[in-house]
């Protein structure tokens, strides 16, 4: 790959200087890859701002605390005019690549940690590293280097998990397992401690006449939560990391895999998913799970605040049990989208203090009484019932070094190929063989043309 500087640009009184990079999926020096020689943190004193958000808290608790704490800054620093844009998780991804290869593009974004997105936007030249801002307001104290990692490429944006930084999340995420407690009592179970009971409840549920696990996967990512929450049970935590930051090494084709994604395939012919999953939007199953049809969810934390609005003190949260009560943690999760910089923003040094104030610790009081996870300072925060729920389970995932990233991050073409692999899984349209040999294609492809 060459890389030849090309062009110092000047953004303000920032120093941020553009240097070559490759355009994705060519060998050519076009797109400029830009760094920050110097910041300035006085945000009451940058003159009159306007910032550009796009965001996607769009659901409750998210939208509740984005709404508080904009209000705040803008109460703060009045000299800074927020504009936001808030859109879902699929419309912003959809959305946000051309609005980036655009001549104005937002100042601030959300971006999916993964190389399909962030990772994709950096090799493109699109985002800022931010460590010369993390230097100055103190983030790399505030997230420690096992968060900092999922925010982290090369500047070439060949290498995920280590580098420069390009974003700062709000909040945690762990994939875990949501019980309607009601309807695990009627049935006669109680919530399970191990990995077997796990098995044998949902058995036990669909003689009842129960749907065992709720599921709307016609947006084909919700399925990648349900395998990765099986492959945790079946596959070492750091075979997982490998695959999930396209590393060199690992493969799909392994008999834990295969036992992970035959596991998947038996539920179905158990009858242990509700009918028409494939075809049932995300929002309508959860929701559907929230009125009491269905005896487990798995899901992100994100429903968290959603779900204790709509079932109280009867719906409970845990990550997904091992072999034994007290086996080590295994979760997909790690942070919410982070938010970043980019690259052609006019007002870098505003939409820095804009993620400072987002992320510091009164916000992660803000983020806490309005349903969500903080990232920083979680364990100073007070909680009651689910939320109490989610914050010891995501603490648990933490300390004991049980989180792994999700597989969708692997490749730019990985979220497509894994869904739609699911899919067919799930829809017996393909083997486990198959769909493994599917997207360890992906895999090995990439890996190949990345090094």
């Amino acid at each position: 790959m060459t890389r030849s500087r090309l062009a110092t640009l000047t953004a303000g009184a920032l120093g941020v200087v553009v240097l070559a990079a490759c355009t994705p999926g060519s060998n050519t020096a076009s797109t400029p890859a830009p760094t920050v020689s110097s910041v300035n943190t006085d945000a009451a004193k940058l003159g009159n701002v306007t910032l550009t958000i796009w965001d996607q808290e769009v659901r409750g608790g998210q939208a509740a605390q984005m709404q508080k704490l904009n209000d705040e800054f803008q109460k703060a620093y009045p000299n800074i005019k927020i504009k936001r844009v808030s859109r879902s998780f699929d419309d912003l991804k959809t959305t946000l690549r051309l609005a980036l290869s655009g001549n104005e593009p937002p100042d601030v974004v959300e971006a999916n940690n993964g190389r399909s997105d962030m990772g994709e936007f950096v090799k493109a030249g699109q985002l800022l590293p931010l460590d010369k801002w993390a230097e100055a307001y103190g983030w790399n104290e505030r997230y420690p280097a096992s968060v900092r990692q999922y925010v982290s490429y090369s500047p070439d944006g060949k290498t995920f998990g280590e580098g420069n930084l390009y974003g700062l999340p709000q909040v945690g995420e762990v994939v875990g397992i949501y019980y309607d407690k009601k309807v695990l009592a009627d049935a006669g179970v109680t919530a399970p401690t191990t990995w077997a009971d796990f098995e044998t409840s949902l058995a036990t549920l669909k003689g009842k006449n129960q749907v065992p696990l709720m599921l709307g996967n016609l947006e084909k990512w919700p399925a990648i939560h349900v395998f990765g929450t099986i492959q945790g049970r079946t596959t070492p935590a750091d075979q997982i990391r490998e695959l999930a930051f396209g590393r060199q090494g690992p493969t799909w084709n392994t008999p834990e895999n295969t036992k992970a994604a035959q596991t998947l395939v038996d539920w179905v012919d158990k009858g242990y998913l509700n009918p028409g999953f494939n075809g049932e939007d995300y929002d309508p199953a959860w929701q559907a799970f929230s009125k009491g049809t269905g005896a487990y969810l798995i899901a992100g934390t994100w429903l968290q605040a959603d779900l204790q609005k709509a079932m109280g003190e009867n719906v409970g949260f845990m990550l997904p049990p091992g072999d034994t009560a007290d086996a080590k943690p295994v979760a997909t999760g790690g942070t919410g989208l982070p938010f970043s910089i980019t690259s052609k923003s006019k007002n870098p040094d505003a939409a820095a203090a804009y993620i400072n104030f987002i992320t510091n610790a009164k916000a992660s009081a803000v983020l806490a009484t309005t349903g969500n996870l903080p990232l920083a300072d979680t364990a100073e925060q007070q909680s009651a019932g689910l939320q109490k729920d989610v914050f010891t389970s995501f603490a648990k995932a933490v300390d004991g070094d049980g989180l792994v990233p999700y597989l969708d991050y692997a490749t730019p073409t990985m979220p497509d190929t894994l869904g739609a692999a699911l899919q067919d899984l799930l829809a017996k349209k393909a083997t486990p063989e198959q769909f493994l040999a599917t997207v360890e294609k992906d895999r090995s492809a990439f890996v190949a043309k990345n090094g």
